[in-house]
């Protein structure tokens, strides 16, 4: 059988998972993002779908159906 992860990535995960984990029980909360902040993603998300659906700037591009 392929080993897909070593030891040490698989204690790396672990590390990360239960720092997720048990870390807000013991850290105040945080104060909210500033508003702009807040847009970021969707501004991200507004460019993405922007260059998604823009035309390509190559001429006569074949398409076909598989």
């Amino acid at each position: 059988m392929v080993k897909f992860f070593s030891a040490r990535s698989i204690m790396v995960m672990v590390f990360l998972t239960l720092s997720m984990l048990l870390l807000p029980l013991f850290l105040p909360p945080l104060p909210p993002p500033p508003l702009l902040l807040l847009f970021v993603p969707v501004v991200i998300m507004a460019v993405l779908m922007l260059l998604a659906f823009s035309p390509t700037q190559v001429p006569n591009v074949a398409t076909s159906a598989v």
